[in-house]
Parts: C-alpha cells; structure tokens; sequence
C-alpha cells in the first residue's frame, strides 16, 4: 500500500492505494508493506484524516505524511471484533471497487473535493461508520471530537 507524502489539505481522504509488489517507491511515497484491506481501511478513514490534519508536517499547507509521526503514533481500535474488521474490509473494498468505475481517473482526480464521484464519497462514508464502529463510537459532531477522542487514547496507549 502506498502513501503520497504530500497531499493537498483540502481534500476530504488521503488517495492512498495499493500498487504491485515490483514498484519501486521514490522517497514522495511512502510504503505500507503487505497491508491489508482493514489497513487500508483505516488508513484511508475520516479517523485517520483526523489524525493527520493536527499531527502532520506541512509543505507550504499541504498535508506532509511522516511514517514516524503519523502511522507509527496513530491509535489503532483496540481488539475490534472478527465482525467489525470484516465490516471494515468490506466497506474499504466498497471504495475500491468505486474507484474501479472510473478506470481514466487518477487518484489525484478522484480525490479532488470538487470532483469526487458521489458514489466514492458515498462509499468513504459507509468505511468511516465502519471505522467509527470498530472504536466503540457512532457519531462524531465534528472533526475535532475525533481529535480529542484519539488523544485520549492515544494517552491511554502510551501512559
């Protein structure tokens, strides 16, 4: 799975995919090896975006993603059931398989928050209720309670 390690603030999701075993990632991409679909689940979640947006270097404003402080910091559910990662898996591969409709698209362009395909977005919002479910939680107001409920367990991981 592979990171941009730049991505434009203003979008919604990090375009994060999985590419073939033989790339080669130059030092603008970060590598996520043998990731799974509830990785990428997570990873490509409103949970995750949280995470980013207040953690994160910046290039300018652009979100710069570090594996150090980011990935390796982000606080992962603690032992969701078989049932809530396969309810990730599942809604990770409903944005794939998304993605897949518009095969002329680049990530760049399907990430566009002006150009996002509804049903991609759609599909993102299934994942984050997902995401959400496999934390113990239903609804956040707004962005900022998933910081501060990440924080708080991010306290609880490390302390």
């Amino acid at each position: 799975m592979a990171f941009p390690r730049t991505s434009s603030e203003n979008r919604f999701y990090i375009p994060v995919g999985f590419l073939p075993s033989d790339v080669i990632a130059a030092n603008d991409l970060q590598m996520v090896p043998a990731a799974s679909r509830y990785d990428f689940g997570l990873l490509t979640s409103s949970m995750h975006m949280a995470w980013i947006r207040v953690t994160s270097g910046r290039l300018k404003s652009d979100l710069r993603y570090s594996a150090k402080m980011m990935y390796n910091t982000f606080p992962w559910p603690e032992n969701p059931s078989d049932k809530l990662r396969q309810a990730i898996e599942t809604s990770a591969q409903a944005v794939l398989d998304a993605r897949m409709q518009f095969p002329d698209a680049s990530l760049a362009d399907l990430y566009d928050p002006l150009t996002m395909p509804p049903i991609l977005l759609k599909s993102h919002k299934e994942l984050d209720k997902a995401v959400d479910a496999a934390y113990g939680q239903k609804d956040f107001k707004t962005e900022a309670e998933r910081v501060a409920f990440l924080f708080e367990l991010y306290q609880k991981y490390t302390s």
